[in-house]
């Protein structure tokens, strides 16, 4: 029951949030209890994060947090305040119009059928390569273990990631002997 003169507390208190997104500041005032995966897709029109369960048992929704793979749909926006996210719209490399190398590695090794979990899948697979340059394929199935494929049996899945890894270390041995 309310005091004489005391306004009624509204159900959704909301709160700003400063969030770089793909390497673009962005503001916006949110219901507090809004989710980052929610924020993104209706708040910013990124909806290459997918919402697969809601539950953060199928990873469809993993985007990078400071350059940490995180499920989305476990952080409220209000957490990632002050914060940088990759979202897969964001891993384009600089060329106009190329691939992620992780992405090409996808394309090229047929790693996607339906589609609706490649977008969670290549950045757990960009954050795999980052922690382990030159995985195994023991190493890339528990990376994936987060991330569930209705679709693909995760074969041709795994020889992306590692195709992407030896990609990366091409690219860094490149690079080195320069």
């Amino acid at each position: 029951m309310e005091a004489a003169g005391e306004a009624a507390m509204p159900a959704a208190r909301e709160v700003p949030v400063q969030i770089t997104v793909n390497g673009v500041p962005r503001t916006a005032i949110v219901p507090a209890r809004t989710l980052l995966v929610h924020f993104l897709r209706e708040h910013l029109r990124l909806t290459g994060t997918h919402v697969g369960c809601d539950t953060t048992h199928c990873g469809a929704c993993t985007v990078a947090l400071d350059g940490v793979a995180v499920k989305s749909c476990t952080v409220l926006a209000a957490q990632a305040d002050g914060h940088e996210v990759t979202t897969i719209e964001g891993l384009m490399p600089d060329q106009a119009g190329g691939l992620h190398p992780v992405q090409r590695a996808f394309q090229d090794e047929h790693a996607l059928q339906c589609g609706y979990c490649t977008p969670g899948m290549v950045m757990a697979v960009r954050q795999l390569i980052e922690d382990h340059p030159a995985p195994t394929e023991e190493q890339v199935r528990r990376a994936l273990a987060g991330n569930i494929c209705r679709c693909t049996g995760y074969q041709n899945i795994v020889k992306a990631a590692l195709r992407a890894a030896r990609a990366a270390q091409a690219a860094t041995d490149n690079d080195v002997s320069r």
